[in-house]
């Protein structure tokens, strides 16, 4: 394999407002060339090539149709095409739209689940847990109880600079505001918060980070320098709603979080299938700007806590003190080489499978959480009493959790203007 790029890409619990990949309308000669790479590439890079169903290329229009009949689909759930354009939009962290994700409530009521510090309506005022009531003068919460992608597409209108929407906010204090704001383009943040708990336990470090892409190392560098000089002995970060990044990334904010004694040792190891052997790699531990040293890390997780999410955990568990919270994770224990075809297609096919310095990986059911804890999007990130971040300070000052609780899983129902490839990126470039 030449000029690699490997993912790890999750089909985030959510809906879209962004067009989903399709196939083309019509068959040119261009679309059966790339549905012959397609073909070829499967056969070479594919993790479970020897467990692929047998099909016949030709009777496949295009690539995509193509992939889904190829797919090993008892583990494979991840394996994806883009269009070459999608694939650089998302990795440089552009965007437009509003920067929100909304979701409904326990009450049935829709709320702002996420937003990002560049868009337009968080120079609004808008935060985490505002309740939406109406946009441009519908009532929300029948579409998502619904989940009709359709209607909410209709109604957000395009992702194109200049579109514009009215939001009718109750605001924490009760009373209604009426924000209209139009569609930017932008650049995400992807450290969301970064911020210090005074605890009884001591002073510990806060951090909502939203995935791992290239832009997110200056974000990082600046976090944790702010964590090294507060002298932070804990850290809370995170990861509910990150499905992961580029692998520098991964490995550079592992080596921020697992401190300058570990410098060098092994982070993750990745296996290729029996075809590519020679592109099996050892990911080390490297030096960072500010290191920190911890007692303990909590992560934050749902079940779109995912891949590279997942690994940060496991390839630390070697060396700290790592406990989950929240909801059990995604369980994708394998990633991507991501396969150009001209400047028209990004082939994304499962490739590789990877474990930490134990060897330990293979977490298909995902990470279990030490207590299953509600997301709970009716508070903002750093309110003391939004239930993930209260049961995180309950843990570091008591050092155990506190009493069980009945907790039935229930799908969240979202609607993100993010296309869903950016979640549970990992990537390496070579």
């Amino acid at each position: 394999m030449k000029k690699l790029i490997i993912i790890f890409f999750l089909t985030a619990v959510a809906f879209s407002s962004c067009k989903k990949d399709v196939a083309p309308s019509t068959t040119d000669a261009n679309t059966l060339l790339a549905r012959d790479y397609l073909y070829t590439t499967m056969n070479d890079v594919y993790f479970w090539y020897k467990l692929m169903p047998v099909v016949v290329k030709d009777n496949y229009t295009d690539p995509y149709i193509l992939l889904e009949a190829m797919r090993y689909k008892t583990l494979d759930r991840w394996s994806f095409i883009q269009t070459y354009d999608e694939y650089t939009a998302m990795f440089s962290g552009s965007f437009v739209g509003h920067g929100i994700r909304m979701g409904l409530d326990p009450s049935n009521k829709v709320r702002i689940v996420q937003i990002y510090n560049n868009s337009p309506l968080y120079v609004k005022g808008v935060r985490r847990g505002w309740i939406i009531k109406k946009l441009n003068g519908t009532d929300l919460a029948p579409i998502f109880i619904s989940g009709d992608n359709n209607a909410y597409n209709q109604l957000i209108g395009l992702s194109q600079a200049g579109v514009s929407n009215t939001f009718l906010f109750q605001i924490p204090d009760g009373r209604d505001s009426t924000i209209t704001s139009s569609k930017a383009s932008f650049i995400l943040n992807t450290v969301i918060v970064c911020d210090t708990l005074h605890l009884k336990s001591g002073i510990t470090g806060h951090l909502v980070f939203d995935q791992f892409i290239p832009p997110s190392n200056a974000e990082l560098a600046t976090a944790f320098t702010y964590f090294k000089q507060n002298n932070i002995t804990d850290l809370i970060v995170d990861l509910r709603y990150n499905g992961g990044g580029d692998l520098d990334v991964l490995t550079n904010m592992a080596s921020y979080i697992a401190g300058q004694a570990n410098v060098n040792k092994t982070f993750l190891n990745l296996t290729f299938n029996d075809k590519n052997t020679s592109s099996n790699e050892t990911y080390n531990l490297n030096t960072v700007s500010s290191p920190i040293t911890l007692t303990r890390l909590i992560a934050i997780c749902t079940r779109s806590t995912a891949s590279a999410s997942e690994d940060l955990l496991n390839g630390l568990k070697p060396y700290l003190d790592v406990r989950t919270l929240g909801d059990t994770t995604n369980g994708k224990p394998v990633g991507m080489v991501g396969v150009s075809y001209k400047t028209d297609y990004m082939f994304w096919p499962i490739s590789f499978s990877v474990v930490n310095s134990k060897n330990e990986g293979g977490f298909y059911n995902g990470f279990a959480p030490m207590k299953y804890v509600p997301d709970d999007i009716t508070h903002d990130w750093s309110d003391r009493n939004e239930l993930c971040l209260k049961e995180a300070i309950y843990y570091l000052e008591n050092g155990s959790v506190s009493a069980k609780g009945t907790y039935i899983y229930k799908p969240s129902i979202q609607f993100s203007e993010r296309p869903d490839k950016f979640n549970n990126a990992f990537v390496i470039k070579k």
